[in-house]
């Protein structure tokens, strides 16, 4: 349902990129509080490369020689992370939208996502066992969170992180109130409370990503969360695609054509990982 944002007296410090996206508000109405956001970086073992790699490049060239020795997210989303890549590396496919692909340009994603299988060492979905892979060196390239080097980095700088030339995805969270909520003072007195300063800073720290008030950089625990996280810096977050739901409907806003919808992005994801 829609959200009064008037009631919200702590959504005037959200960032203000953060408002009105498509994954939070329709035609102009707002329909979440946003939470916080985070970018989906290429990790590394510092030891494997002592100069930080700058492209994803190693994760998908079929000449990688991080071959058996990287390691993808293990989800259908992940199809976007591939479209993020050809968008930089083929642009005569006119991909604008990782997560609009139309049937030729999905096509060209799972023949990526197939021709990267054979470098992987491990899919992962447990970001501690990712962490102790890079930090051991049996993984050298990952995409993964800054937490999970944060975690492998707890007793000495052993991972890095990076945002590749190519860009990144990256997630938004927000807030919402389901439809016919029976307590919607407590709803909306709930969105204020999970918006403030204080609370933002706690979540931020405890889930591993930025705040999406400003304010709370000011109170994080580790004075330095929020540059670690980039929390503030637009100019980081231009290229990093959040996650959204692909539908047959273009979110690029072609109208002559249809697009992949994520039913479909499931379908062969599973195919691609039984094969």
């Amino acid at each position: 349902m829609p959200v009064n944002v008037d009631l919200v007296p702590n959504y005037a410090d959200i960032i203000e990129s953060l408002k009105n996206q498509p994954w939070n508000s329709v035609d102009g109405v707002t329909y979440g509080i946003p939470h916080g956001r985070g970018a989906n970086l290429l990790l590394y073992n510092a030891e494997a490369f002592p100069t930080p790699p700058d492209s994803w490049a190693a994760m998908w060239e079929s000449d990688s020689d991080q071959a058996g020795k990287i390691s993808p997210y293990d989800d259908a989303i992940y199809i976007a992370d591939a479209a993020v890549y050809l968008m930089a590396t083929q642009p005569d496919l006119g991909i604008t939208n990782p997560y609009a692909l139309d049937q030729t340009q999905f096509d060209a994603a799972i023949a990526l996502l197939g021709q990267q299988k054979p470098l992987v060492g491990e899919y992962w979905g447990d970001f501690t066992k990712q962490a102790s892979g890079l930090a051991s060196g049996a993984i050298t390239q990952a995409q993964g969170w800054q937490l999970t080097a944060n975690f492998a980095n707890a007793d000495s700088e052993v991972v890095g992180t990076v945002k590749p030339k190519e860009g990144a995805t990256g997630w938004s969270d927000t807030w919402m109130v389901a439809k016919d909520t029976e307590h919607i003072n407590c709803a909306y007195k709930w969105l204020d409370h999970v918006a403030s300063p204080k609370v933002q800073a706690q979540i931020a720290e405890y889930f591993g990503e930025a705040p999406a008030n400003a304010k709370a950089c000011d109170l994080t625990a580790n004075p330095d969360h929020c540059d670690v996280y980039h929390a503030t810096e637009e100019d980081f977050w231009t290229d990093v695609w959040y996650w959204t739901t692909p539908e047959t409907a273009c979110l690029d806003g072609r109208e002559d054509i249809e697009c992949v919808p994520y039913s479909q992005w499931v379908d062969a994801w599973t195919s691609l990982r039984s094969s």
